[in-house]
């Protein structure tokens, strides 16, 4: 069993930055894929970034390059920096785990946090 918190969101102005933090419990957060997924009002959960066990990540087109997934396996921790937000970034963002050793995720989720990105 994995428990997620997020934490880290908040009202941003546009062009500006958020860090997101992720922070687990539960046993082998190592060898888990970790996500970061966003739900804005009126539309369907969506990828953000995943980033798997071997530190390799994939992004949604519309982020590339202005968001970064991170983590600390030290600290049973995953990170979403984002910079350069815009209007169309604002949603919940949750985070999300899958099982050990698999590619996926969507396992377990957070309760979201909320992204405001606004003059």
């Amino acid at each position: 069993q994995v428990q997620l918190v997020e934490s880290g969101g908040g009202l941003v102005q546009p062009g500006g930055s958020l860090r997101l933090t992720c922070a687990a419990s539960g046993n082998m957060f190592s060898s888990r894929s970790l996500g970061w997924y966003r739900q804005a009002p009126g539309k369907q959960r969506e990828l953000v970034a995943i980033i798997s066990a071997r530190i390799t990540t994939n992004y949604a087109d519309s982020v590339k390059g202005r968001f970064t997934i991170s983590r600390d396996n030290t600290k049973n921790t995953v990170y979403l920096q984002m910079n350069s937000l815009k209007s169309e970034d604002t949603a919940v963002y949750y985070c999300t785990a899958g099982p050990p050793y698999r590619t996926t995720t969507g396992d377990y989720w957070g309760q979201g946090t909320q992204v405001t990105v606004s003059a």
